[in-house]
């Protein structure tokens, strides 16, 4: 139930022809002059696999696949034919079968507790904490790049000084309040110069 993203890695310029292929079967392509765009069952019909799932953009042939299961895992590739040169990428994606966690957490008012990210921080990976939809804590590439609650310009000081974030991105939340009750999501990002992943 991932997003990930392919990079063309290239801007058009109104005359590369940009195509994609899952396991050799065309899914996307848009031309320099975006005459022809398309995406899935628009490329081939009777193909439905990605319905409603592909977002191709106009500005770079970047191709998003939203919303990946299982079956999407296999060999992508994209071939960029100018008048000038041609390449391609290829990637490799398995796709785990891993469901998002949610998990309850009961605690008594005073009592502290650790809500654990199961990530490793690394150079790519954006940790980001948020208590009913406001960010409270975000852990970017290294433990050097950390901030909790009004120190990420979260005006709401509700947490101020109760926060800790560890190298994990694993979250604390010290001396609780009945006022800490809530929805409390992890957004991890993962990225490099040919992809995004979010989960």
């Amino acid at each position: 139930e991932d997003s990930v993203i392919f990079h063309t890695g290239v801007v058009t310029n109104q005359q590369e022809d940009i195509k994609w292929y899952f396991n050799s079967i065309r899914i996307a392509q848009i031309n320099g002059v975006l005459s022809l765009i398309c995406t899935d069952v628009q490329c081939n019909k009777g193909t439905e696999r990605f319905r409603d799932r592909l977002k191709l953009d106009h500005q770079t042939g970047s191709l998003t696949i939203m919303n990946i299961t299982t079956t999407d895992s296999g060999v992508y590739e994209l071939k960029i034919i100018s008048s000038s040169s041609s390449g391609e990428k290829i990637f490799h994606v398995n796709v785990n079968g891993i469901p998002a966690a949610e998990q309850e957490v009961k605690r008594n008012k005073g009592e502290s507790f650790t809500l654990d990210s199961s990530e490793i921080s690394k150079p790519n990976v954006v940790m980001t904490w948020y208590f009913n939809d406001t960010l409270i804590a975000q852990i970017a590439g290294d433990s050097n790049k950390t901030c909790t609650d009004v120190q990420c310009k979260n005006t709401d000081e509700r947490f101020r000084d109760r926060l800790e974030v560890n190298q994990t991105g694993s979250l604390t939340i010290k001396d609780t309040r009945i006022t800490d009750s809530g929805l409390y999501k992890l957004q991890i990002i993962i990225s490099d110069s040919s992809f995004n992943i979010t989960r």
